[in-house]
Formats: structure tokens, sequence, C-alpha cells
């Protein structure tokens, strides 16, 4: 199976908040903002590329971690606003 949304999601965070260190494990539901990985800029770090990658615009009551928590969460997230499926089989 192919996940590119999830994928996607996971290597724009790992690039940017783990500075590309792949040594390190990243569960998709390990919680970004308890594990101290992402703080409120790298929130907003993530809507502005969350928005311009998938194309749609994120409103301010969206940004709640049940939605940008974590990378299943957010690929949840992006499914639900655009349609498209994260597993392709």
């Amino acid at each position: 199976m192919t996940d590119t949304t999830r994928a996607t999601i996971r290597s724009f965070i790992v690039d940017n908040f783990l500075f590309g260190d792949t040594t390190q494990p990243l569960a998709d539901e390990t919680s970004l903002i308890d594990s101290d990985l992402v703080d409120s800029t790298g929130i907003l770090e993530l809507v502005a590329y969350l928005e311009d990658q998938f194309g749609f615009t994120i409103a301010d009551a969206e940004i709640v971690p049940a939605n940008l928590d974590s990378i299943a969460s957010i690929s949840a997230f992006v499914v639900s606003r655009t349609g498209r499926q994260t597993n392709v089989a």
C-alpha cells in the first residue's frame, strides 16, 4: 500500500521539526505537541504548509489538537478537507 498524503506530511515534519533526523522513530499516533516536536510557531508553519501543499484554507477554529497533533490526525484532517485518499492499494 502507498500512503502518499501521510508520507508527504511525515516528510515535512521530519525535515522541518526533526531537521532531517530519521534515527528517531516517529509513530503516526505520536503527539507532536506533547513530545515537544512542535510549538505554537511550528503549528503555524504546519498550517501554512498544509494550505500550500494541499490547496485549501484552514480556518482558525480548525487549528486544534484534534486536527494537528499527530501525523495520523493531520492526514485524516487533510483527507476530510480534500477528499484525497491516504491509503491507495
